[in-house]
């Protein structure tokens, strides 16, 4: 369980660090979809530390895959409206 638990604190953390680099760019250019990246990798990483630290049982994790579920419609949105702003 260990290991398991080390990779999973990996994972969330360079989900993090996905979020600062797509911070960094959202400050240099404005550009929203950059933003919406960044909240997202955020989510996901939010998501990914509830599963390494709350020792919830496999049955009862759906709840928390609903935080991924938004992370992803969060980029969805994010594309959707950069291509609508680009027509």
């Amino acid at each position: 369980m260990t290991l398991y638990d080390f990779l999973s604190g990996a994972i969330a953390f360079g989900f993090f660090v996905a979020g600062l680099f797509f911070l960094r760019f959202w400050q240099r250019t404005r550009e929203a979809l950059f933003l919406t990246f960044a909240l997202a990798f955020w989510l996901l990483g939010l998501g990914q530390s509830i599963l390494a630290l709350a020792n919830i049982p496999t049955e009862e994790q759906g709840s928390v895959y609903l935080i991924r579920l938004g992370a992803f419609l969060l980029i969805l949105a994010g594309i959707i409206r950069k291509n609508r702003a680009q027509a």
